[in-house]
């Protein structure tokens, strides 16, 4: 048996990091089974699904390093959805209801009112043929629901453990609308029986979902997949992320300037009984990775965090890791400026200023009371060649002739070159800057 797992997003907005999430879960574990991964748009919602965000979440999955070993499009595969229907029909367990969703919300109000459960009564399995005949040539339009076997449903979750959901406190669902259109939950019953999903992992917001679902897949002679139901996340504050969703979408993440990696280390481990760790690199994350690890309780998503996360995988990349990107945003000063600059950036992109302060014009910020010392600093500055140990040289030099020491020796001095407080160490920018830079901005 090949492990066989689905992310399937539908193409009606760009996915956030609760969306990716479940995506890196299921690639991973589909890596490590050496399985397959099957990216799934469930576009069924023909007027509020398009092509532009369908190639939107591509690009993000792309980024993200999650590339699928198959992409399916359910608006083209219609004909199996309806196969599957007349199936249920013909089998007695799809069945015909007319109620508008004004009745319907009468019928819950009532129910209630009485303090019963809102549960639907079934008025459109007990119409008879002439029932059905009337309603239809007074214009009613059915929508479909599904006869749910009322029994218990249980399943060993591979997160949460031993599941147990009785049907008969759910409403059949509709599965059909009036207007003929497909609901989530057939289209998806069918595809991961057609597909071969040996595992469904998702949102714990799906677990009521699964036991309808797996009366469907036995309705369609069908072994139900395994069941894998993570929490979901919560911010720093343990408030839902659901409102701040945008600011979220991996799309702006990546335009924000933060490595894939730190993304997917973050969505990996959060929530799950592992330290949050910098991975750059895939084989590493996958070395850990159990679903057994995942937490029951929400994972609890901070962007300081991931932003924290993000820097600890850019002072670990090599030149050779960001040699392109520091070329596409003219940065690349060679390997001995990335290694003198890297430890203190938060994100590659912050390498372009650091450029610009060393091979570009920087005019200082000095006290009037510090000229006179920085004069005199300018006239001790050694000859070239320079290396890690001039600046050394040149600041012993300074503190014999002036007397000053600790931060009123090196902060004018490095106000003077680099026009920032705080910045990697003066030792191994100096040779960078090289004598005549450093001289002029004395």
């Amino acid at each position: 048996m090949t492990i066989t797992v689905r992310f399937a997003p539908s193409p009606t907005g760009r996915i956030h990091i609760g969306n990716a999430r479940t995506a890196i879960l299921n690639w991973l574990f589909a890596r490590k089974a050496q399985g397959r991964f099957i990216l799934r748009f469930d576009d069924t919602d023909l007027e509020r699904s398009t092509k532009e965000f369908a190639d939107g979440i591509t690009t993000d999955l792309n980024w993200l390093g999650l590339t699928p070993d198959e992409v399916y499009r359910q608006s083209e595969r219609f004909a199996l959805y309806d196969a599957a229907a007349e199936k249920l029909k013909s089998d007695g367990r799809l069945y015909a209801c007319y109620e508008s969703a004004e009745e319907l919300d009468y019928k819950r109000k009532r129910q209630l009112a009485r303090h019963q459960p809102p549960i639907y009564d079934r008025t459109g399995l007990n119409l008879s043929d002439e029932d059905r005949a009337k309603l239809e040539a007074e214009g009613g339009k059915p929508h479909w629901r599904f006869k749910l076997d009322q029994r218990d449903i249980h399943w060993d979750d591979l997160v949460r453990g031993e599941v147990h959901i009785d049907t008969s406190s759910l409403s059949d669902p509709v599965l059909i609308r009036e207007d003929g259109s497909y609901l989530y939950t057939l289209p998806s019953v069918v595809d991961d029986i057609d597909m071969g999903l040996t595992h469904v992992i998702r949102g714990e917001d799906h677990t009521t979902n699964a036991a309808v679902q797996v009366e469907i897949f036995e309705a369609l002679g069908a072994k139900p997949p395994a069941f894998a139901h993570h929490s979901l996340l919560v911010g720093a504050d343990g408030k839902g992320l659901s409102k701040r969703l945008g600011s979220l979408s991996v799309a702006a993440m990546r335009e924000d300037g933060l490595e894939a990696m730190a993304v997917v280390s973050h969505g990996a481990l959060i929530g799950t009984s592992e330290a949050i760790e910098p991975h750059t690199r895939m084989d590493t994350l996958l070395e850990a990775f159990d679903l057994s690890k995942l937490s029951r309780a929400p994972g609890r998503f901070d962007m300081i965090e991931l932003e924290n996360l993000n820097a600890r995988i850019v002072h670990q990349l090599s030149y050779s890791d960001v040699r392109e990107r520091l070329a596409d945003m003219g940065a690349d000063g060679g390997e001995d400026f990335w290694q003198a600059v890297h430890s203190n950036l938060s994100k590659v992109r912050d390498a372009a200023e650091w450029h610009g302060i060393v091979c570009g014009h920087v005019t200082g910020e000095i006290a009037d009371e510090d000229r006179e010392f920085i004069s005199q600093a300018a006239g001790l500055l050694p000859e070239e060649p320079w290396d890690d140990t001039s600046w050394k040289t040149w600041t012993d030099a300074v503190k014999q002739a002036t007397g000053r020491k600790g931060k009123g020796l090196f902060m004018p001095l490095r106000l003077a070159l680099t026009g920032k407080p705080h910045g990697p160490e003066l030792a191994v920018l100096l040779p960078l800057i090289g004598r005549d830079r450093t001289l002029a901005r004395l």
